[in-house]
């Protein structure tokens, strides 16, 4: 099973609000997921992301890839050394 980790899309319509997930990357977006490790606000003054390090650092141990745009967002917000 290959697993990813991305962002899964909230809030309503022109206001996105994103939780970060990690979830098999062959269910949709918005569907089903194993674990929700954090969130991100782009629309705040200052972008916010709130990310449980521990846990994505150990689900990228075991193997799950990040996606493009949460692989940015974890390198900008220190969870990489």
């Amino acid at each position: 099973m290959a697993v990813k980790i991305r962002l899964r899309r909230m809030g309503s319509k022109k206001n996105p609000f994103y939780r970060i997930i990690v979830a098999d990357s062959r269910t949709a977006r918005n569907g089903r997921f194993i674990e929700e490790i954090g969130y991100y606000d782009p629309l705040t003054e200052e972008k916010t992301v709130k990310v449980d390090s521990e846990k994505a650092k150990e689900w990228i141990k075991n193997g799950a890839k990040p996606t493009e745009t949460v692989d940015k967002l974890f390198k900008k917000h220190g969870i990489y050394e």
